[in-house]
């Protein structure tokens, strides 16, 4: 048990306390998992070929000359696929295309065709897995559902940026022309998100692929005239359910590291906005310290805390804007952070010091960027950099001052 020095004889009392608070924390997020929070997913036991691939490249020589290391820093990759011509560059997409396909550097349009090689690969397996009657029918049925995924992500037109079939999955798509934007918004979603989950036909703005495509149709609509690009952002490993993952930061840390590398794989002059839905608004929390500069916006939406007590506690240069709709259950969360669990105060209490957004239209916790609503007209606004024009919340007269 934590102990307090120099607290004498009330330090019983208040370890005790702390460990009361703590322990109904506990209980308040097993019952949220009741209301709506969670959702079933199944796990295998799959190998990690990403891992294998890049091992591979790592002991590989192309052009009678070592090859890079893979997670080298995006300016010395992209330094190495410049000097490559267009068929050199192809060759090494089809002999490594999931480290090609996940290489931050690489020239975004070759991403997308490694990854679409990738994808295809991932596919043959799970088509090969509906058939194989040593999987339950359980298993087989999840084989197919996967294997629709992956039909679904080749379709024509679709720029898959990042893509990883181990586990649940992980995966990046953009919308819009990456390499043409001048402003890129970044979607992190929040528990449960996996490939099987990526996109969604009904409630499709529920899913990283709806929420990305609805607010880069509605920044297009918001300023026409401005070169946007909206990444959805499913690159990192989300708690799966209501569990001890997803009210402590373990894998928020996690997510951090890796959305610090998909920023600063960006040029670094764009303009970039980053939009955080539940619990996606962690991640950004832990990783807005050690953002680049050119991250001028940070939105959340439904969030259960940043992992800070403030704003300047989260030690960002960039705006921070917050929004909740009155009827997300979310609110209910103990907004606090005790022996590790939960993630600090609220990010729409005015004390907290973040700029509070309208939410109107917005239905539930899943409802922020569903089409005509103020919350995602509000999103796209920050997008574009239509500052001025953004509906504040009623109760902070302090949203819109100080904006350049």
């Amino acid at each position: 048990m934590t102990s307090f020095p120099g607290l004498g004889p009330s330090s019983g009392f208040l370890q005790s306390t702390a460990w009361r608070a703590a322990l109904a924390l506990a209980v308040v997020f097993v019952m949220l998992a009741m209301t709506g929070w969670t959702a079933v997913r199944g796990t295998k036991d799959d190998a990690n070929p990403l891992a294998t691939a890049r091992t591979a490249w790592k002991h590989a020589t192309f052009l009678g000359r070592p090859l890079p290391d893979p997670n080298g820093s995006p300016a010395t990759l992209r330094t190495f696929f410049a000097a490559l011509t267009g068929a050199q560059q192809q060759q090494l997409a089809n002999r490594y295309p999931l480290v090609v396909g996940n290489m931050g550097g690489a020239p975004a349009a070759l991403r997308y065709r490694a990854n679409r090689m990738a994808i295809d690969d991932a596919r043959a397996v799970e088509k090969r897995r509906m058939g194989d009657r040593r999987l339950t029918p359980v298993g087989r049925q999840e084989a197919g559902r996967l294997m629709h995924r992956f039909e679904s992500m080749m379709s024509p037109g679709r720029q898959i940026l990042a893509f990883d079939p181990a586990g649940g999955g992980r995966a990046a798509e953009v919308f819009g022309s990456l390499p043409a934007a001048k402003r890129v918004s970044v979607v992190v979603p929040g528990v449960d998100t996996n490939l099987s989950t990526f996109e969604r036909t009904v409630r499709a703005t529920a899913a990283p692929v709806g929420m990305a495509r609805s607010l880069y149709d509605a920044e297009r609509t918001a300023k026409p005239g401005v070169r946007t690009a909206v990444i959805a952002w499913a690159d990192y490993t989300t708690p799966s359910g209501l569990g001890v993952q997803a009210v402590t930061g373990n894998l928020a840390e996690a997510g951090a590291v890796r959305l610090r590398a998909l920023v600063k794989s960006l040029p670094s002059s764009d303009t970039v906005s980053l939009f955080c839905h539940s619990y996606g608004s962690v991640v950004c929390g832990v990783a807005a310290r050690h953002l680049p500069a050119n991250v001028e916006d940070i939105a959340v939406a439904g969030s259960p805390g940043m992992r800070a007590e403030s704003l300047s506690g989260l030690g960002t240069h960039a705006r921070v804007w917050a929004m909740r709709d009155s009827d997300d259950w979310i609110q209910d969360v103990p907004y606090l952070e005790v022996g590790g669990l939960g993630h600090g105060a609220d990010p729409v209490d005015p004390s907290f010091g973040s700029r509070i957004l309208s939410a109107d239209g917005a239905v539930g916790h899943a409802g922020y960027f569903a089409p005509g609503t103020r919350s995602l007209r509000n999103f796209a606004l920050v997008g574009v950099g239509a500052l001025d024009s953004v509906d504040c919340a009623t109760d902070d007269p302090h949203c819109s001052t100080g904006l350049v």
